[in-house]
């Protein structure tokens, strides 16, 4: 899919607005195809670079039996892969609601220069899409949480980052 708009300076700005939105639009259709269908959840997401869609994803967890199958990470992975690259400089992502905790931290990873989200985390709230406890999680001791966490031979998992450090040829990220 190729959305462009050419014109003046005068209306670049405006231009790239209708531009904005026709890719929300898209990821809003992707979405209601996707509960429609009954192939997943009510999320959906686009991937764009120069005007243009690179990769879309929906929400895939109950299809696939993959609880990170969000659509951002859906549509992140597959970005990656079209454009052989981990990181996706100059990609905006529209995204149908606002990313939830796992989401965002992909999205971190991925280093896209901008985020557009249409719904907010209140309103996946109320249709049952509640990721709140999980930011309440993270502020509770790791013995207290809901899955505990205890820290086991750290002493000995710290060669594995000496090895790391030592390595000519790393890719860092």
């Amino acid at each position: 899919m190729i959305l462009i708009f050419a014109g003046g300076k005068g209306t670049l700005k405006r231009e790239e607005s209708l531009m904005m939105q026709e890719f929300m639009r898209r990821a809003i259709a992707l979405a209601m195809e996707n509960v429609r269908t009954g192939a997943g959840g009510p999320f959906a997401a686009v991937i764009v670079r120069d005007g243009r869609v690179v990769a879309e994803g929906v929400n895939r967890v109950t299809a696939t039996n993959d609880p990170t199958a969000h659509a951002e990470v859906v549509a992140i992975r597959e970005a990656c892969r079209k454009l052989s690259d981990f990181q996706l400089a100059d990609c905006d992502l529209y995204t149908t609601c606002e990313p939830c905790p796992m989401c965002l931290g992909a999205i971190y990873w991925a280093r896209p220069a901008r985020v557009f989200y249409a719904c907010v985390a209140a309103d996946a709230a109320a249709a049952g899409f509640d990721d709140a406890f999980i930011y309440e999680e993270l502020d509770r001791e790791h013995a207290e949480r809901r899955v505990p966490m205890q820290q086991l031979l750290r002493e000995e998992s710290l060669a594995i980052f000496s090895l790391w450090k030592q390595q000519e040829k790393k890719i860092p990220y």
